[in-house]
């Protein structure tokens, strides 16, 4: 009939039986829905299942809205206002009504604030519900660490040698990060919209725990060898002293001199290594010829002990850095493996690019009495000690490998350690390379 289709009654009965099964469906979902959903607004603070779908769906219409029109203004915000915002120092971060960053200077994200467009942090957080809530604004300080995928790692997940780290060894390298001191304002500027704005104080608090530390290490080292400069000074001013006892003396004055002077320097070194390196056209240097003259400072000491230091790398990597500072802490490095290792040893300065070709990396590999693992932790830290000396360190101050830190540090860069005891240390300076040239 003017083909329309032939309707057979076993076609209809079919329809039915399904509209008959989905209905079914619906009514024993809507039974279990009755029965759950109690449970389940328990589970989430008496908020809907209905409520949650519709923020999702939300959150997710809007990632589709901004990957549609990304150059649209997804955010709402006006243009006035993310001029000015780009124009405020520190780190600016704009929250919306759904606790989600909108906009973030990328800073924020070093600072160990924000992670995936979320504030991390939890008393900004709650700082932001807060202000969102109530209104006005609130100042607060506080402390965090820069997350550990910010900090310049080296490619050492082996022993510096090119072998794997051994079974049981501490196979990831101990490294150094500095914590962030912030201070951090909240303030709501719209119905929707949060500002925190952080503050990054950190150079001047650290500044001034280097002052202070400073003065207290100072007068606390040199109670010892001022000690022992009166003790000597009395002995020799008694009449009837042998030549050999005055010999004897006149010696240790001299060593004590020696630790005074080394720790005064070191202490100097110390202090210059506090001030971040601002890259310019001046300050260029090749990481091997620093590398090359620090070995040749320290050739005496290898000299000494039948020690030879082999040099060997990458010519023609270029950092921004103080020739001083990272000559010193490249010296520092190897020296600490001389006096380490035994007499006729081989100390092996490597440098080249790590496998991103961002950061110079500078070895100093030994293969002497290595570094238990609960000391690997402290080692960076000032004056501190190890359990292992001998007989070459025993005199020491106990500052170099924190002055290797504070170099690493000031010139955006990090020190890793890898050691074993038994089998020897590998110290690994990490320097990030001169933009041009990483690119």
């Amino acid at each position: 009939m003017g083909g329309m289709p032939h309707i057979t009654t076993t076609t209809i009965i079919a329809v039915a039986f399904v509209l008959l099964a989905m209905g079914a469906v619906i009514g024993v979902g809507l039974l279990i829905a009755d029965m759950v959903m109690p449970l389940v607004q328990s589970a989430t603070q008496g908020e809907s299942l209905r409520d949650r779908f519709a923020e999702r769906f939300a959150r997710l219409r809007k990632h589709h809205d901004a990957d549609d029109d990304a150059d649209e203004d997804a955010d709402d915000l006006e243009e006035s206002t993310a001029v000015l915002l780009s124009m405020l120092p520190g780190a600016p971060i704009v929250v919306d009504e759904s606790d989600e960053v909108v906009r973030a200077n990328p800073a924020a994200y070093r600072l160990g604030v924000v992670d995936d467009d979320v504030i991390v942090e939890p008393r900004i957080a709650q700082a932001v519900r807060d202000v969102r809530a109530q209104g006005g604004k609130t100042t607060f300080e506080l402390t965090t660490m820069t997350p550990q995928r910010f900090l310049h790692m080296a490619d050492a997940d082996d022993d510096g040698w090119g072998n794997a780290a051994p079974a049981g060894a501490h196979a990831t390298p101990v490294a150094v990060s500095r914590p962030n001191w912030l201070r951090v304002t909240v303030g709501r500027i719209s119905e929707r919209f949060v500002i925190v704005l952080l503050d990054d104080v950190s150079e001047r608090v650290r500044f001034a725990q280097v002052r202070d530390d400073f003065i207290a290490n100072v007068s606390e080292q040199l109670v010892k060898p001022s000690d022992e400069l009166q003790r000597l000074a009395a002995s020799l001013e008694q009449a009837g002293l042998k030549d050999e006892h005055i010999a004897q003396d006149a010696r240790k004055v001299r060593r004590t001199i020696a630790y005074i002077d080394h720790m005064v320097k070191d202490l100097l070194l110390l202090i210059k290594a506090q001030e971040q390196v601002t890259p310019t056209d001046e300050n260029r240097l090749n990481v091997l010829s620093e590398a090359r003259a620090a070995a040749e400072v320290a050739q005496p000491l290898a000299q000494a002990h039948a020690q030879r230091i082999a040099v060997s790398g990458s010519d023609g990597l270029v950092v921004h850095g103080e020739s001083e500072q990272i000559r010193a802490a490249i010296d520092k490095l190897i020296e600490n493996a001389l006096e380490y290792s035994p007499d006729g040893a081989v100390v092996s300065v490597d440098v080249k690019p790590d496998r991103d070709g961002r950061n110079a990396v500078v070895r100093v590999i030994d293969r002497g009495t290595g570094i238990p693992l609960d000391e690997q932790q402290r080692i960076f830290e000032r004056f501190y000690r190890g359990a292992q000396q001998n007989e070459r360190t025993s005199e020491g101050v106990g500052l170099g490998l924190a002055i290797v830190k504070h170099v690493a540090l000031t010139h955006q860069g990090s020190v890793h350690v890898w050691s074993r005891p038994g089998q020897g240390s590998t110290f690994t300076l990490v320097l990030p390379l001169d933009p041009a040239q990483a690119d």
